[in-house]
């Protein structure tokens, strides 16, 4: 089989839907599997028939027919958010999306409760935000820890007894700890649950060898390297493994350890949604991206030049690549330059894994530190090539598959 492992190299956004949905186009997929993130996911697919969907929990192959979505135990699931995207699908004309969804009953679940106190914390936190999506999803990961046998899970929607003690202890916590929380009661969030236990295949973990065996699997990560919640930049990190980490142990308990390629993806800017370091950071840079507004909870969308720094690190800390995808191609121009050293700094290095302090005190650093800027390189790919040490296996001039272009005659999993 010729998996593939698609993972963000910078703090996500850079076009790991539009990636995998390449992927599924180009090749017969199995499935895509998500092994990391939530609902608060956003990866933007465009057909060329000018239909769009924003991918969250579905995978972004579920445009291609036939092509499954399978949500591993690292996904923390929010089943309400599942079923409105699922509508749009069916508004967009893909009315099966569930029919090819299964989910591992071992996920998490996230719940009303976990994102009102998510956004009552983000909230609290003033102007010292950390650029929460206010979905909930690291609230649930942290309850999960703190309370792994009470913690709801996608198996409990099943047995609305159980389900119905979880959540009446997670609110109760909740709110002691917080005060009275926006979000209904537990009764009335019951059926919803169940309907979802009745439409979808839940799973247990032995479900996804199986998938590997019966045809090509896409990986398709979440939010990018640089917001991994051990070496991205805290505080303004996920709640989420954002390297190969968590599909590599997928693959290591099937049976199948390195089997699969790993893609890493960059845009040719280096952007971010929401507070935290961006050292490349240019306001005067002449882009927009309609797909990443301003909102209440990560602020605005921000853009700067290409950080060969930052994105040596992330490199790093994901543990290398087989090849990578640079996409938004069509931005580059005489304005957009490359960052290969800061002014302080020339090379970054990824430190153990739960050693917060020392990643808050290099956030610190790098909120300090100016870009050096050269020129734009008159051939991009070849300049990303040699900056980050790794060949660039496709390049991406638009927002379809058909904007895609292989630098490489079948390096990327050759298709069948």
């Amino acid at each position: 089989m010729n998996h593939v492992m698609v993972v963000d190299l910078g703090y996500g956004d850079a076009g790991k839907g539009t990636v995998v949905d390449w992927l599924c186009a180009s090749r017969p997929v199995h499935t895509v599997v998500r092994f990391n993130g939530g609902a608060q996911a956003a990866h933007n697919v465009v057909l060329r028939d000018g239909r769009h969907h924003t991918f969250a929990q579905f995978g972004s192959g579920t445009f291609r027919p036939g092509v499954r979505t399978h949500l591993s135990r690292h996904v923390v699931v929010d089943p309400l958010a599942l079923a409105a995207e699922a509508d749009h699908l069916t508004a967009v004309g893909v009315p099966d999306a569930l029919d090819r969804l299964t989910v591992d009953g071992e996920a998490l679940l996230a719940t009303p409760y976990h994102r009102a106190a998510n956004r009552a914390r983000e909230t609290a936190r003033g102007a010292d935000r950390h650029g929460s999506c206010g979905l909930g999803v690291g609230e649930a990961v942290a309850y999960g820890l703190a309370h792994p046998d009470e913690a709801p899970r996608v198996a409990d929607c099943a047995h609305p007894a159980v389900l119905r003690r979880r959540l009446t202890a997670l609110r109760d916590r909740l709110t002691a700890e917080l005060g009275p929380l926006d979000a209904p009661p537990v009764e009335d969030c019951l059926p919803a649950y169940a309907a979802f236990a009745g439409r979808v295949a839940i799973v247990d973990r032995a479900h996804l060898a199986g998938v590997l065996r019966a045809g090509t699997c896409v990986f398709e990560g979440a939010q990018g390297v640089l917001l991994d919640e051990w070496h991205g930049f805290h505080p303004y990190t996920t709640w989420s493994t954002t390297t190969f980490a968590n599909a590599e142990a997928l693959l290591a308990e099937a049976g199948l350890a390195g089997s699969a390629q790993r893609l890493g993806v960059l845009r040719v800017t280096t952007t971010r949604h929401g507070p935290g370091p961006l050292v490349t950071e240019d306001p005067a840079l002449p882009f927009a991206d309609p797909r990443n507004p301003t909102n209440p909870w990560q602020g605005r969308f921000r853009f700067g030049h290409f950080d060969a720094v930052a994105h040596r690190y992330a490199l790093a800390a994901a543990g290398g690549v087989d090849g990578l995808a640079l996409t938004h191609l069509d931005l580059a121009g005489p304005a957009l330059r490359i960052c290969r050293r800061y002014d302080t700094v020339d090379r970054l290095t990824p430190g153990p894994a739960g050693d917060l302090d020392r990643q808050t005190a290099l956030s610190a650093r790098l909120l300090r530190a100016r870009p050096v800027l050269d020129e734009a390189p008159t051939d991009w790919p070849a300049a990303v090539a040699a900056e980050l040490g790794a060949p660039v296996l496709l390049t991406s001039h638009g927002p379809t598959a058909e904007d895609k272009v292989p630098a490489l005659a079948g390096a990327v999993s050759t298709p069948r």
